[in-house]
């Protein structure tokens, strides 16, 4: 895929990064990444938002997101990353028995992401594609006027629009302590008026909807 860098020469990127391992290696891709990785890349090779393992939905699954200034600094940096021989001789060898699949999406931010005022949450990933042709951009649109009213019943992580890996597609993070709370949430702003606008004609937007609970690894910023 050709990728147009028009947007991105200047603009702060994202990179979600979502890893497929092995049944029963979860935990050694987790361990892998909270130590070995995190001690070669530190933030050296760009800024590591969040790291988190699937729950419900897709299992086998660690998803973890890095920030960069700008699509060229990304280039730069993982070209970097890959001359490490600490990289390439401790890290890789570690974690390449336990791959099954890599994707990767490239995001421009909508709503950088804020961390919740607590820790110890569980997060849902929501990604959403929109119909072709402008499909995306009007749900954008609508969530946006929405937002505020929505967020009287919880804050959003943050709220992304894919350029690349899936295009024509919104993510979007939310944190709750529990899963309790997030049922309880999602039960009152459906009894909220302005949502239920929304609800009217949001969905008719969009082409796919899909939900992902996760649990934040030990070394992810985002707890």
């Amino acid at each position: 895929m050709t990728i147009d860098k028009t947007n991105w020469e200047n603009a702060m990127i994202y990179e979600l990064r979502t890893y497929t391992v092995k049944p029963g290696t979860l935990g050694d891709m987790v361990k892998a990444a909270s130590t070995v990785s995190a001690d070669i890349r530190k933030n050296d090779y760009g800024k590591l938002e969040g790291y988190w393992m699937t729950e419900i939905g897709p299992l086998n699954q660690v998803l973890h997101m890095w920030s960069y200034n700008s699509f060229e600094e990304r280039g730069r940096l993982r070209a970097e990353l890959s001359k490490n021989p600490r990289w390439t001789s401790e890290y890789i060898p570690l974690i390449r028995p336990l791959l099954l699949r890599q994707n990767v999406r490239l995001m421009n931010a909508i709503k950088p992401p804020v961390a919740p005022a607590s820790t110890g949450n569980v997060y849902e990933l929501r990604n959403y594609r929109g119909k072709p042709a402008g499909g995306l951009k009007q749900w954008l649109d609508a969530f946006t006027a929405v937002l505020p009213a929505r967020e009287k019943y919880s804050k959003i992580v943050g709220l992304w629009q894919t350029e690349s890996g899936e295009p024509n597609e919104a993510c979007h993070i939310w944190a709750y302590p529990d899963l309790n709370t997030r049922a309880e949430v999602r039960a009152n702003t459906m009894k909220d008026p302005a949502w239920q606008e929304f609800l009217g004609k949001g969905p008719g937007f969009l082409e796919e909807m899909h939900s992902t609970i996760m649990l934040p690894a030990p070394h992810s910023p985002l707890k």
